[in-house]
């Protein structure tokens, strides 16, 4: 089997799909795996490193897609990847088609490409294995971007953090209490925030306040106590998520308005929509704008920032489905591993998710019924 790993648009997106050691793994298990030059450039990985362990660099994105039965890609396809993937081949890759362009959902099905989201993946248990390493990565990440935005060199509040003696440190507020928004809560609490979590489910609450040794403070996520806590707030950081579905607007632009001047947003749901009404996506080379004299920060892909380890932890998470299609083949695979069946978005020119197929219009049809002929 024919295994592609495209090259990114750098404005867009840093990470590869594959480290050097996970393309050994393809290859040794009897794979061509095809890698676009520069495909890792960005990440710190060199086309050297991945011809040492046996792949074939190749020099256009078309020989990649081309000649490739698996396209294995990072950020969700553009009009232009679409129609470079040959018909009937399978991508993997981040999808959000909950926010997709109509015209790529079209042209997926028109070209019968089988997409299988690395976001939808979802375990027995509904861990969402790739995702969560992902996750885990933005919630983290979101503390240290919030605090340089809220110096007063970026239009922020001028104010420190985790603040010094005499001078208490910034609230955190973070809306959401699943991988992301405990990754958060305890970076800005390792930095000497004031931290609050609101979410809906009190399990959640439960688990970060034992989680965080009572350090936290936890609050019941509903219209009242998300208006007090986008008022309090210095730094909001927006971590909801509806697997597949867009997420929703839980903060109104009347709230954001009577944030405190220099305030800063963190919308890390923005991938699938966003959670605040006045968040718009944003890109690596652009990543803020400042609206009702709050600074939002909406970029998509915030592991990007951080390259090299996302890519390791995308690897170590992707792998042993690669290699399990590589033993069995992508319809065996669907057959018989209901973690990758799940991640299936589309199918052989059908639309396998009802929410996908409702929102474009589409024909729904069950994944099952497809591999049964």
């Amino acid at each position: 089997m024919n295994f592609g790993i495209v090259r990114e648009h750098p404005a867009r997106e840093r990470r590869v799909a594959l480290t050097p050691a996970g393309v050994q793994a393809l290859v040794d298990a009897g794979q061509t795996i095809y890698v676009e030059r520069g495909a890792g450039e960005l990440a710190r990985f060199a086309d050297e490193d991945y011809l040492e362990v046996g792949a074939k660099i190749v020099y256009t994105p078309e020989e990649v897609y081309g000649r490739s039965d698996i396209v294995l890609k990072v950020s969700p396809p553009a009009d232009e990847d679409v129609l470079r993937l040959r018909e009937g081949s399978v991508l993997f890759s981040f999808l959000h088609m909950a926010v997709a362009p109509r015209r790529v959902v079209e042209l997926l099905l028109e070209r019968q490409v089988t997409t299988i989201g690395y976001e939808l993946i979802e375990m027995d248990d509904g861990n969402l294995p790739i995702l969560q390493a992902m996750s885990e990565i933005a919630g983290q990440m979101s503390i240290p971007i919030a605090a340089r935005y809220l110096e007063t060199g970026q239009d922020g509040r001028g104010i420190l953090l985790g603040g010094i003696p005499g001078v208490p440190p910034a609230a955190v507020v973070i809306l959401g209490a699943g991988v992301v928004g405990r990754a958060a809560a305890r970076t800005a609490l390792g930095m000497g925030a004031q931290v609050i979590v609101l979410d809906r489910d009190l399990a959640r609450l439960r688990h970060v306040d034992e989680l965080l040794n009572h350090h936290v403070t936890t609050a019941a996520a509903n219209s009242f106590n998300i208006r007090r806590g986008v008022q309090f707030a210095d730094v909001f950081i927006g971590a909801v998520l509806i697997k597949g579905e867009r997420a929703p607007h839980l903060v109104t632009e009347e709230m954001v308005k009577s944030m405190k001047p220099g305030a800063v947003i963190i919308d890390v749901s923005i991938d699938q929509g966003g959670c605040v009404e006045t968040s718009h996506p944003t890109t690596l080379e652009s990543p803020t704008f400042v609206k009702h004299g709050v600074i939002h920060y909406c970029v998509p892909n915030i592991p990007a920032t951080v390259a090299r380890t996302a890519t390791y932890g995308l690897t170590n998470t992707l792998l042993p489905y690669m290699l399990e299609i590589a033993e069995k083949g992508i319809r065996e695979a669907l057959q018989t591993n209901q973690d990758i069946a799940r991640g299936v978005c589309t199918y052989r020119g059908y639309c396998t998710m009802e929410n996908i197929a409702h929102r474009f219009d589409v024909p729904h049809h069950h994944l099952n019924d497809l591999l049964k002929h």
